[in-house]
């Protein structure tokens, strides 16, 4: 184990063998860090009263906070949990705090996950996979960050909001509901302007399928037809796969409502 003598590691800690830990490093309490991880230096992990749970292969840069207590007024020391999985790039300050009684009790990180730096994940939000975060974009609690989305620098996403699978959100977008799967979101207040159609031909979507996406996006962006109106049409007009079978149960479970 290579751990840099200047490290603090709580004896309530543990830590495979395979992980490396650099110079003023501080581990505290309950955290579990699993095979292969690296800590660069001034890493800090953990609080006396939570739990942190970490995968493997996981690469956290400076100054990286992980586990904090929750900014909730509310919190009052319960024994919440942060749980971070595998192959995530954590890069210099970023915070990921506990989860809250009230949310849940658990944050979350999946796996392959990129946060720039000076990003802040706030209490019970939870990334899934593939994730790609730019510099300096803050999440409130309670945000659901589903897989493949990508978020430009400097956004702000409010508490309860839930990204859409696939999503592309502009730099500088401040989001207050919810973003739909496949779409590019942009503006102070985002709103979804178009499907995402370059992202979908990254991650290898067939002609067809990026031609069906677009179409049911832009039923439900453009015109002055109500949303229940929208769903209707796309039930009738677009072929029913596994995509726009998503999308209708996304709009269907949407509690913030949709950015349009």
């Amino acid at each position: 184990m290579a751990i840099h003598p200047t490290a603090i590691i709580d004896s309530r800690a543990k830590v495979h063998p395979t992980t490396e830990i650099g110079p003023f490093c501080v581990i505290k309490g309950k955290v579990t860090l699993g095979p292969c991880n690296k800590l660069e230096s001034h890493v800090s992990i953990g609080t006396e009263e939570g739990e942190v749970i970490i995968g493997e292969g996981n690469h956290f840069w400076q100054g990286a906070v992980l586990g904090g207590a929750p900014q909730d007024l509310k919190y009052k020391g319960e024994p919440t949990k942060l749980v971070i999985g595998n192959h995530n790039v954590i890069r210099e300050y970023v915070t990921v705090n506990l989860g809250t009684v009230t949310g849940g009790g658990v944050t979350t990180i999946g796996d392959h996950c990129l946060l720039m730096a000076y990003v802040h994940v706030a209490h019970d939000c939870h990334f899934h996979n593939h994730v790609v975060v730019a510099n300096s974009t803050q999440f409130a609690g309670h945000v659901i960050v589903e897989d493949h989305v990508h978020f430009g620098g400097v956004c702000a996403v409010t508490q309860f909001c839930k990204i859409g699978k696939f999503a592309f959100i502009g730099g500088d977008s401040v989001i207050n509901k919810d973003i739909l799967p496949f779409s590019i979101a942009q503006g102070r207040w985002a709103k979804m302007k178009a499907a995402n159609r370059i992202g979908l031909e990254r991650k290898g979507f067939q002609k067809e399928e990026i031609e069906n996406i677009y179409k049911a996006l832009r039923i439900l962006l453009k015109g002055e037809s109500t949303t229940s109106a929208a769903v209707e049409r796309i039930q009738n007009e677009c072929v029913q796969d596994e995509h726009i079978l998503y999308l209708l149960k996304f709009i269907e479970e949407s509690e913030r409502g949709l950015a349009k």
